[in-house]
């Protein structure tokens, strides 16, 4: 290579890619500071239906300009119960059609423009203090970033044309479509960024290196290759998240069969839609891109119950579901003080019993270290903030009716207890991030801390477990048991307490150990402290 050396060709290129990927990932951090809660809100409320998923799928990736970070997204949502298999199989499609916006931004070509770009964005990153403009400003920085990583790797790839070997290699491409796709997976898997691998195409296509019909094999294996970031993502999560990924996987693996099979078709296209459009290589490739995924997304919507079906066999088993959402607050039926104080107490006991759930996982997880329980505890976590605060808005909703003096009193006792039942569930995360502190730091507590942990948290979890209980069926002689229990707890902590406390004097205890065990122990007093309240309000005690 004339003018260039190896080296410097190499940095070029590791740069500008280095430059590129920042580029995107700063300017999609932008767009979604910019967003702020809608993406969530997208997410949340555009996925009804399968069409619906695919439009939230485009709109979100638009946002983050990450089809990779969408499924991400997405496969937390499924991880979390707050999006069901069907439904993330339509936001995946979506993500991979929304992605193709970045490869035709790509094809404007203004490297030109792209240091008084980078200009624009950094006078109004520093020197506007209003965050909305600072956000804006990020945008522009990021999107002048993209396309200098884009020209900084193109001055690198120049060279790569007029390389025997590299001639050699894109003839054997050319033949063998198959080959071009094993190159587009495992670059885009070791780059994990479909837009920067599609960037690189298209500027070494640009500089002459690549062909069209040589860059559509690679195109479609980039396309099969974004997925590696999304099972990644899966690995120790939920059944229904693991699937998710694997859908993902499927979906562009079935598009680039059928699409290596209407090669012969479908480079005519692009050619023709490049002439007719009077486009260069560089749009055309970001055409391609579009119109694969945006194909591959009609094909396949009418059978996502089958994509699903699939993934659902090849990975098999049974989970339990935790659905977002309250299930028993139907509107119409606040008109019934009676019947909606009901159906307000149903909604409360499901709170309750998930309150219960999560501080069991929360003990497991800080007991034997298993990552689906800290993720259980956290998805729990989720579901009770939300039904705090929609049965608190329902029993509202109710106070202005007319109460006999019994639905009066049981009114104020669901409204008394709500807050209780939500504090159990913030400190079975404070225990798993107890379990994180232990997992960090390497604890082991001795035989006899162990036990005592064990002890205590049996008793708490059992007076909660009375509470609930007593609550749900008003019972006013199991609501005093709860009393009693509340007091054994408060002198089990002090008890515990002072022993560990001789432990750490003797050096049978780390100083980290003693953290963690006082701090677990003061936590499940305080749960005490609310089973207590929770029976003292169903004994009157208000």
């Amino acid at each position: 290579m004339e003018g260039i050396s190896v080296q410097e060709t190499l940095f070029l290129f590791l740069g500008g890619l280095g430059i590129f990927l920042f580029g995107i990932k700063y300017m999609g951090d932008g767009l979604e500071k910019a967003a702020g809660d809608r993406l969530r809100l997208i997410l949340d409320r555009l996925t009804t239906n399968p069409v619906m998923g695919v439009i939230a799928g485009i709109l979100t990736t638009v946002l983050i300009q990450s089809s990779s970070g969408t499924t991400v997204l997405v496969v937390g949502f499924v991880n979390a119960g707050l999006m069901t298999l069907r439904q993330a199989i339509g936001v995946i499609m979506g993500a991979n059609i929304g992605t193709t916006v970045t490869a035709f931004i790509i094809g404007l070509k203004i490297e030109d423009y792209a240091l008084p770009i980078i200009a624009l964005g950094a006078v109004l990153l520093f020197f506007f203090k209003y965050e909305h403009i600072r956000n804006i400003g990020q945008i522009i920085f990021g999107f002048g970033m993209l396309f200098y990583g884009l020209q900084t790797m193109g001055t690198g790839l120049k060279p790569l044309k007029d390389l025997s070997l590299f001639q050699d290699l894109m003839v054997e491409l050319g033949q063998n479509p198959i080959l071009g796709v094993l190159v587009g997976t495992v670059f885009t898997v070791i780059v994990q960024s479909s837009s920067a691998t599609i960037g690189v195409l298209q500027q070494l296509a640009d500089d002459g290196g690549v062909a069209l019909r040589t860059a559509l094999p690679i195109l479609f294996g980039d396309n099969i290759g974004t997925t590696i970031t999304a099972v990644l993502a899966s690995l120790g999560a939920s059944l229904a998240a693991r699937r998710a990924a694997l859908s993902h996987v499927l979906f562009n693996v079935i598009g680039t069969i059928i699409f290596i099979l209407a090669l012969p078709l479908f480079y005519p296209l692009v050619t023709w839609l490049g002439e007719m459009t009077g486009a260069d290589i560089r749009m055309q490739i970001a055409y391609a891109h579009g119109i694969f995924n945006f194909t591959n997304t009609l094909i396949q919507l009418p059978f996502i119950g089958v994509l699903a079906y699939i993934v659902t066999k090849v990975i098999r088993g049974e989970e339990e579901i935790i659905e977002y959402g309250a299930k028993n607050l139907d509107t119409r039926l606040l008109n019934n003080p009676s019947v909606a104080l009901g159906q307000a107490a149903k909604e409360l006991d499901r709170m309750a019993h998930l309150s219960f759930k999560a501080l069991n996982n929360a003990a497991d997880y800080f007991f034997h270290g298993k990552s689906r329980d800290s993720e259980l505890v956290m998805q729990r976590e989720e579901v009770i903030n939300d039904l705090e605060k929609k049965i608190s808005d329902y029993l509202t909703q109710i106070s202005s009716s007319t109460f006999s003096a019994a639905e009066s009193n049981r009114h104020t006792l669901l409204m008394q207890t709500i807050n209780d039942i939500e504090r159990v569930g913030d400190h079975a995360t404070n225990v798993v991030e107890l379990g994180n502190y232990k997992k960090r730091h390497k604890i082991v507590f001795s035989d006899e801390a162990f036990a005592e942990l064990q002890e205590m948290y049996a008793l708490t979890l059992d007076t909660f477990g009375m509470a609930i209980e007593a609550l749900k069926q008003n019972d006013t002689e199991l609501a005093q048991k709860v009393i009693q229990n509340e007091e054994k707890i408060d002198k089990m902590e002090r008890k515990f307490r002072k022993s560990h406390i001789a432990r750490l004097n003797n050096g049978h205890c780390t100083g980290n150990a003693g953290v963690a065990f006082l701090d677990f122990i003061s936590n499940l007093e305080r749960i005490g402290d609310h089973s207590m309240n929770i029976a003292q309000s169903v004994l009157g005690e208000y």
